[in-house]
Parts: C-alpha cells; sequence; structure tokens
C-alpha cells in the first residue's frame, strides 16, 4: 500500500516531465527561450532552504556536488545555439535521461512502498499507543478508585480457592481426629468391658473349680448312697429270707404247737387263743418290722434321688454357664481383634492422612509463595511496561515531529518539482546544460531523500525491534 499523496504527485511528476523533456525535437531543442531562468531561480532556493531544513553538512555537500555539476555540465555537454544543433548527442543525451529517468522511477516506486509500510507500520504503533493508552487510563482509574486489576483478581481468586481448600482439609482433619476420638474412647470402653468379662470369666472359672470339687464329692456321695443302698437291698433281701424263714421257722413251730396242742387240747384248752396272740405279735412285729425298712429305704433313695437330682441340674446349669461364657470369650475375642485391626487401619490412615495433608499444605504455601512472586515480578514487569511505554510514547512523539517534517518537505519538494512546464517555455531558453543540471538536482534530492529514508527507516527498525515484544501486556 502506498501513500496517496506520493502516489499522486509521482505520477503528476512522471507525466509533467515526460510531457516537458520527452523525446526531444529540433524544433523543441532549438526553440528553448531565457523564460526557463524563472523556474531556475526558483528552483536553487527551494533546494536550498530544503537543505537547510536537513542539516549543514547536507547542505554543503549539496552545494557542492551543484557546483562540480554545473562545472561537469560546462564542460561535457555542448551549448545548443540557434545555428547549429547535434541531433545524435541529443538522441544520446535523450536515451540517458530516460534510462536514468526509469531506473529513478523505480527507485521511487520502491521508495514509495518503502514510505507506505512505513506509514502501515506508523499506523499500527499509533494503534497500540491508543490501546495503551487505554489500558493506562483504565490502570490508573482502577489504581486511584483502590480495584484490583485482573492479575491481582485472579491471584486473589486463587488465594481464595486455596483458602476454601485448606479450611476443608483442616474441617476433614478435624473430622478424622473427633472420629478418632470417639474409636479410642469406644476403645477403651470396649477394653473395660473386656477387662470386667475376663474378672467374670475368671470368676466363673474359680466358681466352675468350686462345683466341679462339690460335683466330684456329690458323685462320690451319689456313689457311697448307691452302695449303701445295695447293700440296704441285700440287708432286706436278707432280712426278708430271714423273715421268710422265721415266718417258716414259726409256722412249724405253729404247726408242731398245733399238734401238740391238739394234742393236748383236750387238756389245755386255752392254748390255742395263746397261740394265736403270740402269731398276732410276731406279723404285727414283722409288718412293722418291713414297714419301717421300706420307709428307711423309700425315705434315704428319695433324699440321694434329690441329691443327685440337684447335682446333676448344677453340673448342667455350671456346663451350661461354661459354655455360655466360652461364646461371649470367643466373641469378645472377636471383637478385640476386629476392634485391634480397625484401630491400627484408622492409625495407619491418619498417619498417611497427615503426611498427605502436610504435603498438601506445603504445596499450597508453596504456590501460595509462587503466586506471590508472580504478583511482585507482574508489578516490577508492569512498572517495567509503563516506563518503556514513556519511553515509547516519547520516542512516537519525536518521530510524528519527523515524519510531519519530512512530509512537510516531501509536499514542498514535489510541489516544486511537479510546476506545469511547457516546451514553449524552453523554446527560448536554448541552452541544454540547464536541462542537465535540472536532471542532476533531482537526482541529487531523490538520493538524498533515500539516504534520509533508510536512515530514519533503521531508527524506526531498531526502536521497534526493541520495543516488539514488549508492546502488550502479558
Amino acid at each position: 500500500m502506498s501513500h496517496p499523496s506520493m502516489i499522486h504527485h509521482s505520477g503528476r511528476a512522471s507525466t509533467s516531465y515526460r510531457r516537458t523533456f520527452g523525446v526531444p525535437n529540433p524544433i523543441s531543442i532549438s526553440s528553448y527561450s531565457p523564460s526557463y531562468s524563472s523556474v531556475n531561480s526558483r528552483k536553487p532556493m527551494s533546494s536550498g532552504h530544503y537543505m537547510r531544513s536537513m542539516s549543514p553538512v547536507v547542505s554543503s555537500r549539496s552545494s557542492n556536488y551543484h557546483h562540480q555539476q554545473r562545472q561537469r555540465s560546462s564542460t561535457q555537454l555542448p551549448r545548443l545555439t540557434y545555428e547549429k544543433v547535434d541531433f545524435q548527442l541529443a538522441d544520446a543525451v535523450n536515451a540517458e535521461f530516460l534510462a536514468t529517468r526509469s531506473n529513478e522511477k523505480v527507485e521511487l516506486q520502491d521508495l514509495n512502498d518503502r514510505f507506505a509500510s512505513f506509514i502501515d507500520k506508523v499506523h499500527y504503533l499509533e494503534q497500540q499507543n491508543s490501546g495503551l493508552q487505554q489500558e493506562l487510563s483504565q490502570f490508573k482509574g482502577q489504581l486511584q478508585e483502590g480495584k484490583p486489576n485482573r492479575a491481582t483478581e485472579l491471584f486473589q481468586e486463587e488465594l481464595r480457592e486455596l483458602r476454601r481448600q485448606l479450611d476443608h482439609v483442616g474441617k476433614e482433619r478435624d473430622q478424622y481426629q473427633v472420629e478418632r476420638d470417639n474409636l479410642a474412647e469406644d476403645m477403651n470402653l470396649l477394653k473395660q468391658r473386656l477387662d470386667e468379662e475376663n474378672q467374670k470369666r475368671a470368676e466363673v472359672e474359680s466358681n466352675l473349680i468350686v462345683f466341679r470339687k462339690d460335683v466330684d464329692d456329690a458323685t462320690l456321695s451319689r456313689l457311697e448312697l448307691e452302695r449303701k443302698i445295695e447293700s440296704l437291698m441285700d440287708e432286706i433281701e436278707f432280712l426278708k429270707k430271714l423273715h421268710e424263714e422265721e415266718i417258716q421257722d414259726v409256722q412249724v413251730s405253729v404247726q408242731t404247737q398245733q399238734m401238740k396242742m391238739e394234742v393236748e387240747q383236750t387238756a389245755r384248752p386255752d392254748l390255742a387263743a395263746a397261740l394265736k396272740d403270740i402269731r398276732a405279735q410276731y406279723e404285727n412285729i414283722a409288718s412293722k418290722n418291713m414297714h419301717e425298712s421300706e420307709e428307711w429305704y423309700k425315705s434315704k433313695f428319695a433324699d440321694l434321688t434329690d441329691s443327685a437330682k440337684r447335682n446333676t441340674d448344677a453340673l448342667r446349669q455350671a456346663k451350661q454357664e461354661q459354655n455360655e461364657h466360652r461364646r461371649q470369650m470367643q466373641s469378645l475375642n472377636c471383637e478385640i481383634d476386629a476392634l485391634k485391626s480397625t484401630n491400627e487401619a484408622l492409625l495407619r490412615q491418619m498417619r498417611e492422612m497427615e503426611g498427605q495433608f502436610g504435603v498438601e499444605a506445603n504445596n499450597y504455601q508453596d504456590n501460595v509463595g509462587r503466586l506471590e512472586e508472580e504478583m511482585h515480578h507482574l508489578k516490577d514487569e508492569m512498572a517495567r511496561h509503563l516506563r518503556e511505554y514513556q519511553d515509547l510514547l516519547n520516542v512516537k512523539m519525536a518521530l510524528d515531529i519527523e515524519i510531519a517534517t519530512y512530509r512537510k518537505l516531501l509536499e514542498g519538494e514535489e510541489s516544486r518539482i511537479i510546476v506545469p512546464m511547457h516546451p514553449s517555455q524552453y523554446g527560448r531558453s536554448g541552452d541544454r546544460g540547464e536541462i542537465h543540471h535540472i536532471d542532476n538536482n533531482i537526482s541529487l534530492f531523490f538520493s538524498l531523500f533515500y539516504y534520509y529514508f533508510i536512515s530514519f527507516s533503521k531508527q524506526i527498525h531498531r526502536y521497534l525491534s526493541v520495543s516488539s515484544l514488549d508492546l502488550t501486556y502479558p
């Protein structure tokens, strides 16, 4: 993209110059008039004004160069007169002029392109400058209002998130500590219950030992009573046999007595009644003894049966209590093992969580420290950007002044060059050296313009290369 004014002026210059200094003919060359002196007199003044605007060194160089070109043109080119015209020399000068003009046109197009790119860069820098000014004004307004910037907001948000996580971790840690305390209390209660159950078991075992002794004593008593029962049964059988024998003896004696009484009945009539009385007495004695022995045997047997039953019930109850205590001991042992494993798992989990939370807390502290360092770094970098922005703003103002100066110089020089000149104005001069002098002045102007434009572009490129990475905020 080229600058419109440059393109317009360059087009006008090439057209007017070609129209004025195109392919010469004998009539236009021989009909130069001294009226060109007005243009020639106006040209050194503007050129000198331009040289004074550029620098004293350039002005001195251009004056020397003008003097040398005048001498060279006066020595090399012959003076055109009305009497004689050299067409071959005119054709050679015209060809050389056309070649020089075409080269100057290419250089002018290149300069236009470079100047357009430079203007684009200037516009880009102006846009960047306006954006930076807006950001700077926004940042200053935030600083004046006390509002944090985006980096501070991000840091504060990250800090709040980390604090929420720390609070959550602290709550979980407190909850786990409460659970640990509750489990410790439960474990202490279970230990107390275990101790109580162990005491009860010891008491039951001691009672069981006593009961075993009692059972052994009862068993011995039962065996002894059984032996006594057997002996009594034998004694009863013996007494029965003895009683039967006695009864038989009594019956035999009674029969003998009856026989004797029958024999002696006649003499002793009261003997039968006496025998009946004796028999009745013996029967009463025998039945009484039988009844007493049976009662004593039944009472002894009932006592032994009751004591054996009581001992059996006590033994069965002791065995049941022993089995119940054994089951309780097994269940308590299982509960103790489960609680021990649970306590170990909880202690291990608590240690792991303490280590994990310690590592996370250290990481969070490191992140907080890193974020604080980044915040300080961002503040320093922001201050550096502000300083660089101020420097760039100063450089831009200086560049704007130089650009305005160069634009005025270019517009003034182009307006001086693009003065319409008709062939009738040169028909009365008759001086081809003046034409070549104008061409040399134009070449000198564009060479000087190219030199200063290249130096100015290098200066701009140096400023852009230094500050291209720091134009935007991170």
